[in-house]
């Protein structure tokens, strides 16, 4: 009998015990179903978190920062500044040919979560009078845009959604000044619509300030931009720092992106050795309940590679099954929830959670790593057990 065909037969015996052993099988199921989809559920904030921060950049918009700021609450630019920067080569000109470019203020306001009204950072950001030209994928949804030198904003849909009192026709105070919600906007999911927008002279002036955060414009293409940088680089009556849009926020999500995933690999791994000792330890009872049975196969003259083998996919096969169980509670219960966590600014940023293929295989690899292990050892056992001391047991 060659070697697949005792594998075969070793193995249909093994998965046709596992009713009768249907206890201490389902200890694999469902504790490698419990490590799937705490790791899963996890990584899918990471995943979800990231996502929203990076569909906020392109290739073809640019940044400026004063020099050595790492991020846009971190940096100052005066208004002198901010003219030099958009009158820089390389900027997109509209039909009136005025520069696409924004000069912004960002300030911080706590608003209450609707979920168990605990204060959050909400960011306010001020765009100027080519802020809409410069994000064309700001849709308003519903209400109006914002007039400009009048207490107006509008509002993202993720922040509308997660904080009371952002609704289109609400009123809220700042800075003792009573400003209105005139509309809600929607921008591909990014991390936009976590803010509220205004009119970059009117909040300047609301908050007595005299300074910009950041300076946004839109390049005549993504190949544009080693000269726009160069130019502000170069010219002595600036320091600044000038990054692609793109390259900025994948800077500001790499932290907590990288603190999510530890939380999920130290979590999981936690779990995952409390589930590799109930596979060893369901295992091992596997093995001991079907000596004879084994014994009795290498008496007529089964392989102890066939055994080995048989007990590894057995592990494998209960393992994969737990995973995917996992895999699709985690699907079924938070795949595109809405939820929110605090960015690099200290604000919140609202998101959804994304269960994608690519993490599902991740789990059914975690998993099979799980089984593997677990069954290894009881498999050896299996295979080294005396065949004559088991036969005489019969």
């Amino acid at each position: 009998m060659n070697m697949l065909r005792q594998i075969r037969a070793v193995t249909w015996m093994n998965l046709r015990s596992i009713p009768q052993r249907f206890g201490s099988s389902s200890v694999i199921v469902v504790g490698i179903a419990g490590v799937v989809a705490v790791l899963i559920s996890v990584l899918a904030m990471a995943t979800g978190f990231t996502h929203t921060v990076l569909a906020t950049g392109r290739d073809d918009r640019a940044i400026v920062l004063r020099g050595g700021s790492d991020s846009e609450l971190a940096s100052t630019l005066s208004r002198e500044a901010t003219l030099t920067i958009i009158d820089a080569p390389g900027i997109r000109k509209d039909a009136a040919g005025k520069a696409i470019a924004s000069a912004e203020p960002v300030v911080i306001v706590e608003m209450p979560k609707k979920s168990n009204d605990s204060g959050a950072n909400v960011t306010i950001r001020g765009v100027g009078a080519e802020g809409v030209a410069l994000r064309p994928e700001i849709r308003l949804v519903a209400g109006r845009m914002f007039r400009r030198g009048v207490r107006e904003l509008i509002v993202g849909h993720g922040a509308e959604a997660q904080f009371k009192g952002l609704d289109v026709g609400s009123h809220i105070a700042l800075r003792g000044s009573d400003w209105t919600i005139v509309g809600a906007f929607e921008s591909n999911g990014d991390s936009h619509e976590s803010e509220l927008f205004a009119d970059a002279e009117t909040v300047l002036s609301a908050y007595r300030r005299n300074l910009y955060q950041s300076v946004v414009a839109l390049l005549d293409s993504k190949d544009s931009f080693d000269a726009f940088k160069a130019a502000l680089t170069s010219n002595p009556q600036l320091s600044v720092a000038v990054l692609r849009e793109r390259d900025y926020y994948a800077h500001q999500s790499q932290r907590m992106g990288t603190v999510l995933a530890f939380v999920a690999y130290f979590v999981g791994g936690i779990m995952a050795v409390g589930a590799l000792f109930g596979a060893l330890n369901t295992m091992y009872s596997a093995v001991s309940v079907r000596s004879r049975e084994i014994a009795t196969l290498r008496a007529i003259g089964f392989g102890a590679s066939a055994v080995v083998l048989s007990v590894l996919i057995e592990a494998i096969l209960l393992s994969v099954t737990g995973a995917l169980i996992g895999a699709g509670l985690a699907w079924l219960f938070f795949n595109g929830n809405v939820v929110s966590t605090l960015g690099s600014n200290f604000t919140q940023v609202v998101f959804r959670l994304a269960v994608s293929p690519s993490l599902v295989v991740l789990g059914v690899l975690w998993a099979c790593a799980i089984g593997l292990i677990g069954g290894l050892f009881p498999a050896i056992r299996a295979a080294r057990l005396p065949v004559a001391m088991a036969l005489r047991a019969l």
